[in-house]
Protein backbone atom coordinates (compact mmCIF):
# COMPACT_ATOMS: atom_id res chain seq x y z
CA UNK A 1 0.00 0.00 0.00
CA UNK A 2 1.42 3.39 -0.97
CA UNK A 3 1.98 6.16 1.54
CA UNK A 4 -1.20 8.06 0.69
CA UNK A 5 -3.54 7.29 3.59
CA UNK A 6 -4.06 9.90 6.29
CA UNK A 7 -3.17 8.51 9.72
CA UNK A 8 -4.22 9.82 13.14
CA UNK A 9 -1.91 8.75 15.99
CA UNK A 10 -3.76 8.87 19.32
CA UNK A 11 -2.10 8.73 22.72
CA UNK A 12 -3.83 9.10 26.10
CA UNK A 13 -1.34 10.31 28.74
CA UNK A 14 -1.15 10.49 32.52
CA UNK A 15 1.95 11.31 34.57
CA UNK A 16 3.97 10.82 31.40
CA UNK A 17 6.76 13.41 31.69
CA UNK A 18 9.41 10.70 32.00
CA UNK A 19 8.23 9.10 28.74
CA UNK A 20 7.78 12.12 26.47
CA UNK A 21 11.33 12.51 25.12
CA UNK A 22 11.57 8.86 24.09
CA UNK A 23 8.05 8.91 22.67
CA UNK A 24 8.71 11.89 20.40
CA UNK A 25 12.17 10.64 19.40
CA UNK A 26 10.58 7.43 18.10
CA UNK A 27 7.89 9.40 16.25
CA UNK A 28 10.52 11.45 14.44
CA UNK A 29 12.12 8.26 13.09
CA UNK A 30 8.95 7.18 11.30
CA UNK A 31 9.40 6.97 7.55
CA UNK A 32 5.71 7.61 6.90
CA UNK A 33 5.22 11.12 5.37
CA UNK A 34 4.65 13.53 8.28
CA UNK A 35 2.28 15.63 6.17
CA UNK A 36 -0.09 12.64 6.27
CA UNK A 37 0.24 12.14 10.02
CA UNK A 38 -1.94 13.82 12.65
CA UNK A 39 -1.42 13.55 16.40
CA UNK A 40 -3.92 13.57 19.24
CA UNK A 41 -3.26 13.63 22.99
CA UNK A 42 -5.61 13.56 25.95
CA UNK A 43 -4.11 14.24 29.37
CA UNK A 44 -6.02 13.48 32.53
CA UNK A 45 -5.47 13.18 36.27
CA UNK A 46 -1.72 13.77 36.13
CA UNK A 47 0.17 14.73 39.26
CA UNK A 48 3.14 15.96 37.23
CA UNK A 49 3.24 18.65 34.53
CA UNK A 50 2.52 16.41 31.56
CA UNK A 51 -0.03 18.83 30.12
CA UNK A 52 2.24 21.89 30.24
CA UNK A 53 5.11 19.88 28.73
CA UNK A 54 2.87 18.93 25.81
CA UNK A 55 1.69 22.52 25.43
CA UNK A 56 5.30 23.65 25.03
CA UNK A 57 5.82 21.10 22.26
CA UNK A 58 2.75 22.17 20.30
CA UNK A 59 4.41 24.76 17.99
CA UNK A 60 7.10 22.30 16.93
CA UNK A 61 4.59 19.48 16.43
CA UNK A 62 2.19 21.69 14.47
CA UNK A 63 4.99 22.70 12.12
CA UNK A 64 5.87 19.07 11.39
CA UNK A 65 2.60 17.16 11.34
CA UNK A 66 -0.67 17.57 9.46
CA UNK A 67 -2.77 18.36 12.53
CA UNK A 68 -2.24 18.20 16.30
CA UNK A 69 -4.91 18.01 19.01
CA UNK A 70 -4.20 18.43 22.72
CA UNK A 71 -7.14 17.91 25.07
CA UNK A 72 -7.53 17.65 28.82
CA UNK A 73 -10.09 15.57 30.68
CA UNK A 74 -9.81 14.67 34.36
CA UNK A 75 -11.74 11.66 35.63
CA UNK A 76 -10.83 11.87 39.31
CA UNK A 77 -9.18 8.45 39.42
CA UNK A 78 -5.94 7.72 41.23
CA UNK A 79 -4.41 4.34 42.01
CA UNK A 80 -4.00 4.08 45.78
CA UNK A 81 -0.44 4.42 47.05
CA UNK A 82 1.35 1.11 47.32
CA UNK A 83 -1.09 -0.63 44.99
CA UNK A 84 0.36 -1.86 41.65
CA UNK A 85 -1.61 -0.89 38.57
CA UNK A 86 -2.28 -4.55 37.78
CA UNK A 87 -3.89 -5.30 41.17
CA UNK A 88 -7.13 -7.17 40.58
CA UNK A 89 -9.44 -5.19 42.83
CA UNK A 90 -8.85 -1.90 40.95
CA UNK A 91 -9.02 -3.26 37.40
CA UNK A 92 -12.68 -2.58 36.74
CA UNK A 93 -12.43 1.08 37.72
CA UNK A 94 -8.98 1.54 36.18
CA UNK A 95 -9.92 0.05 32.84
CA UNK A 96 -13.21 1.89 32.76
CA UNK A 97 -11.27 5.16 33.03
CA UNK A 98 -8.81 4.02 30.37
CA UNK A 99 -11.70 3.27 28.03
CA UNK A 100 -13.35 6.61 28.70
CA UNK A 101 -10.11 8.49 28.06
CA UNK A 102 -9.59 6.68 24.75
CA UNK A 103 -13.15 7.44 23.66
CA UNK A 104 -12.91 11.11 24.65
CA UNK A 105 -9.70 11.41 22.66
CA UNK A 106 -11.14 9.62 19.63
CA UNK A 107 -14.22 11.84 19.48
CA UNK A 108 -12.23 15.05 19.89
CA UNK A 109 -9.39 14.35 17.47
CA UNK A 110 -10.78 12.26 14.58
CA UNK A 111 -11.70 14.35 11.53
CA UNK A 112 -11.06 13.16 7.98
CA UNK A 113 -8.32 10.59 8.60
CA UNK A 114 -8.37 7.15 6.99
CA UNK A 115 -6.79 5.23 9.86
CA UNK A 116 -6.30 5.56 13.61
CA UNK A 117 -3.08 4.33 15.19
CA UNK A 118 -3.37 3.96 18.96
CA UNK A 119 0.07 4.33 20.53
CA UNK A 120 0.86 4.20 24.23
CA UNK A 121 3.29 6.81 25.50
CA UNK A 122 5.51 4.18 27.17
CA UNK A 123 6.26 2.30 23.95
CA UNK A 124 9.93 3.14 23.46
CA UNK A 125 10.99 1.46 20.22
CA UNK A 126 9.52 0.19 16.96
CA UNK A 127 10.57 -0.13 13.30
CA UNK A 128 10.64 3.16 11.40
CA UNK A 129 8.30 1.67 8.77
CA UNK A 130 5.86 0.20 11.29
CA UNK A 131 2.89 2.09 9.84
CA UNK A 132 3.58 0.79 6.33
CA UNK A 133 3.93 -2.77 7.64
CA UNK A 134 0.60 -2.58 9.45
CA UNK A 135 -1.18 -1.01 6.49
CA UNK A 136 0.22 -3.60 4.10
CA UNK A 137 -1.65 -6.37 5.92
CA UNK A 138 -4.89 -4.97 4.46
CA UNK A 139 -6.68 -5.68 7.77
CA UNK A 140 -9.10 -3.23 9.40
CA UNK A 141 -7.85 -4.02 12.94
CA UNK A 142 -4.26 -5.15 13.46
CA UNK A 143 -1.36 -4.67 15.82
CA UNK A 144 2.22 -5.82 16.44
CA UNK A 145 3.53 -7.80 19.39
CA UNK A 146 4.48 -5.54 22.29
CA UNK A 147 7.31 -6.99 24.40
CA UNK A 148 9.75 -5.84 27.06
CA UNK A 149 12.58 -7.84 25.50
CA UNK A 150 12.80 -8.86 21.86
CA UNK A 151 11.98 -12.53 21.50
CA UNK A 152 10.48 -12.63 24.98
CA UNK A 153 6.95 -13.00 26.25
CA UNK A 154 4.34 -10.45 25.25
CA UNK A 155 3.91 -7.41 27.49
CA UNK A 156 0.43 -6.60 26.25
CA UNK A 157 -1.55 -9.59 27.50
CA UNK A 158 -4.85 -7.99 26.49
CA UNK A 159 -4.20 -9.44 23.03
CA UNK A 160 -5.38 -13.03 23.08
CA UNK A 161 -7.32 -15.87 21.51
CA UNK A 162 -9.26 -18.83 22.91
CA UNK A 163 -10.58 -16.97 25.96
CA UNK A 164 -7.13 -15.81 26.97
CA UNK A 165 -5.39 -19.15 26.69
CA UNK A 166 -3.18 -18.02 23.80
CA UNK A 167 -1.26 -14.74 23.71
CA UNK A 168 0.86 -13.25 20.97
CA UNK A 169 4.05 -14.99 22.10
CA UNK A 170 2.22 -18.32 21.82
CA UNK A 171 1.30 -17.62 18.19
CA UNK A 172 4.72 -16.87 16.69
CA UNK A 173 4.91 -20.22 14.90
CA UNK A 174 1.56 -19.62 13.14
CA UNK A 175 3.14 -17.05 10.84
CA UNK A 176 3.38 -13.32 10.35
CA UNK A 177 -0.36 -12.63 10.67
CA UNK A 178 -2.70 -14.41 13.09
CA UNK A 179 -6.31 -14.05 14.13
CA UNK A 180 -7.07 -12.62 17.56
CA UNK A 181 -10.24 -12.44 19.60
CA UNK A 182 -9.14 -9.58 21.86
CA UNK A 183 -6.60 -6.85 21.23
CA UNK A 184 -4.16 -4.75 23.17
CA UNK A 185 -3.69 -1.01 22.93
CA UNK A 186 0.08 -0.49 23.14
CA UNK A 187 0.00 -0.05 19.36
CA UNK A 188 -3.24 -0.75 17.52
CA UNK A 189 -4.21 0.21 13.97
CA UNK A 190 -7.95 0.60 13.32
CA UNK A 191 -9.60 1.70 10.10
CA UNK A 192 -11.18 5.06 10.90
CA UNK A 193 -14.50 4.15 9.29
CA UNK A 194 -14.82 1.21 11.69
CA UNK A 195 -14.58 3.66 14.59
CA UNK A 196 -17.10 5.89 12.80
CA UNK A 197 -19.47 2.93 12.53
CA UNK A 198 -19.51 2.70 16.32
CA UNK A 199 -16.47 0.69 17.41
CA UNK A 200 -15.33 2.16 20.73
CA UNK A 201 -13.64 1.04 23.94
CA UNK A 202 -16.34 -0.24 26.32
CA UNK A 203 -16.14 1.38 29.74
CA UNK A 204 -18.25 -1.45 31.14
CA UNK A 205 -18.14 -5.25 30.79
CA UNK A 206 -19.22 -5.63 27.17
CA UNK A 207 -20.83 -8.92 26.23
CA UNK A 208 -22.35 -9.67 29.63
CA UNK A 209 -26.01 -10.50 30.18
CA UNK A 210 -27.71 -7.18 30.69
CA UNK A 211 -29.82 -7.28 33.88
CA UNK A 212 -32.32 -4.90 32.25
CA UNK A 213 -33.28 -7.42 29.58
CA UNK A 214 -36.54 -9.18 30.44
CA UNK A 215 -36.66 -12.88 29.74
CA UNK A 216 -39.61 -15.25 29.98
CA UNK A 217 -40.31 -16.08 33.63
CA UNK A 218 -36.99 -14.55 34.54
CA UNK A 219 -36.97 -11.19 36.31
CA UNK A 220 -34.37 -9.42 38.37
CA UNK A 221 -35.59 -8.16 41.75
CA UNK A 222 -36.51 -4.52 41.97
CA UNK A 223 -33.97 -4.07 44.71
CA UNK A 224 -31.07 -4.90 42.38
CA UNK A 225 -28.97 -1.76 42.61
CA UNK A 226 -25.55 -0.84 41.29
CA UNK A 227 -23.60 -2.20 44.26
CA UNK A 228 -25.50 -5.47 44.10
CA UNK A 229 -24.76 -5.70 40.39
CA UNK A 230 -21.05 -4.99 40.90
CA UNK A 231 -20.89 -7.60 43.65
CA UNK A 232 -22.45 -10.20 41.37
CA UNK A 233 -20.14 -9.16 38.54
CA UNK A 234 -17.14 -9.65 40.83
CA UNK A 235 -18.44 -13.12 41.74
CA UNK A 236 -18.63 -13.99 38.06
CA UNK A 237 -22.41 -13.96 37.69
CA UNK A 238 -22.06 -11.69 34.66
CA UNK A 239 -19.24 -11.85 32.17
CA UNK A 240 -17.78 -9.40 29.69
CA UNK A 241 -14.66 -7.61 28.52
CA UNK A 242 -13.64 -3.99 28.95
CA UNK A 243 -11.48 -1.40 27.17
CA UNK A 244 -9.24 -2.90 24.43
CA UNK A 245 -10.46 -6.45 25.05
CA UNK A 246 -14.02 -5.18 24.94
CA UNK A 247 -13.23 -3.45 21.65
CA UNK A 248 -12.17 -6.83 20.28
CA UNK A 249 -15.46 -8.40 21.31
CA UNK A 250 -17.44 -5.50 19.89
CA UNK A 251 -15.51 -5.68 16.60
CA UNK A 252 -16.49 -9.33 16.19
CA UNK A 253 -20.12 -8.48 16.92
CA UNK A 254 -19.92 -5.82 14.18
CA UNK A 255 -18.58 -8.36 11.68
CA UNK A 256 -14.89 -7.42 11.78
CA UNK A 257 -11.90 -9.62 12.54
CA UNK A 258 -8.94 -8.70 14.73
CA UNK A 259 -5.40 -9.60 13.72
CA UNK A 260 -1.97 -9.65 15.30
CA UNK A 261 1.59 -9.78 13.97
CA UNK A 262 3.42 -11.88 16.58
CA UNK A 263 6.79 -11.64 14.84
CA UNK A 264 6.66 -7.87 14.37
CA UNK A 265 7.84 -6.73 17.76
CA UNK A 266 7.77 -3.34 19.43
CA UNK A 267 9.38 -2.58 22.76
CA UNK A 268 7.68 -1.31 25.89
CA UNK A 269 9.36 0.60 28.66
CA UNK A 270 10.55 -1.73 31.43
CA UNK A 271 8.70 -0.46 34.46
Amino acid sequence: MSDTAKILILTPVKDAVACLDTYFAALKKLTYPPNLLSLGFLEGDSKDNTYSKLQKRMPELQSRFRNVTLAKQDFGFEIPKGVPRWAGHIQMQRRSILAKSRNHLLFRALTDEDWVLWLDVDVIEYPADIIQQLLDTGKEIVHPNCVRDYGGTSFDLNAWREKGKLHMHDLRTEGSLVKLHAVGGAMLLVKADVHREGLVFPAFPYGRKNPLIRKTNEFFPRGLNYLHFMFNLYRGKYSGEMETEGLGMMAHDMGYECWGMPNLEIKHRDD
